[in-house]
């Protein structure tokens, strides 16, 4: 039996407008407190909406990027402190998306997750390979490079989450099969444990991201070492997303 609370994370991405937040409001009527932990990772538009419109306190809203440095001249761009000032609990960092298409390494990663926890959030640190990366069979090398660079010297079970996801599962329909989801998680666990000892590597939550539906949900989240997931399409609509709460319950 997993002694490591279950945790489900929307990711909204680019998605989302006011009348949307009926999504939400829908998602916490079906809660109660014996609930798998949830978290919204909404835009930026969205989050004091959102909060404002939630009364059971049961879903935390979270925010999917952050800048890496603490304030300045960086027109556009929104800073941990920011998001914790209004009340965020949780930052996605490292996702693959944002690597790609704004270039962000592990260093830059690594800065992120610290602006995050100085500021009394949670961070979710995404990790995963590419298709070719996969087809080469450097799938641990990579994985192992991420967490090894962008995670800091000292984590905290209760603020850090690693999710892993495979960049080429994202978006496309496509998921991992049981057994290399098992295989990934059993080596994150593993790198965790060599990195920081048994008594955090153990406590960390590990999330899989990656066409996450309720079709697949019940199966994964019954695997070794999957402590929940990263949801990102299903989480859109209520109707979906409760399905998945439902198989993680």
């Amino acid at each position: 039996m997993k002694s490591r609370k279950i945790l489900l994370v929307g990711n909204w991405k680019m998605n989302g407008l006011v009348r949307n937040i009926r999504e939400l409001t829908e998602i916490e009527q079906s809660l109660n407190k014996e609930s798998p932990e949830i978290c919204l990772c909404l835009p930026a538009t969205l989050i004091g909406r959102a909060q404002n419109a939630l009364q059971k306190n049961l879903i935390n809203i979270g925010a999917q990027n952050c800048h890496q440095s603490t304030s300045g001249a960086f027109t556009g761009d929104v800073s941990a402190q920011m998001l914790s000032d209004i009340g965020v609990t949780h930052v996605i960092v490292g996702h693959s998306e944002r690597r790609v298409s704004c270039g962000e390494t592990n260093k830059i990663v690594k800065q992120k997750v610290l602006r995050v926890v100085e500021n009394a959030m949670s961070v979710i640190m995404c990790v995963g390979e590419t298709k070719k990366q996969k087809n080469a069979g450097i799938t641990i090398e990579v994985i192992q490079e991420q967490i090894q660079e962008a995670l800091p010297d000292l984590i905290q079970p209760q603020n850090t989450i690693i999710a892993y996801e495979p960049v080429w599962a994202i978006g496309t329909g496509k998921t991992a099969t049981m057994e290399e989801i098992t295989s990934v998680h059993s080596i994150i666990r593993e790198l965790l444990n060599a990195k920081y000892g048994e008594s955090i590597g153990n406590t960390t939550r590990i999330l899989y991201g990656g066409s996450v539906k309720s079709e697949n949900a019940s199966t994964i989240f019954s695997l070794d070492n999957v402590d929940g997931a990263l949801v990102g399409g299903a989480s859109l609509k209520a109707v979906d997303f409760k399905k998945i709460i439902q198989a993680a319950e």
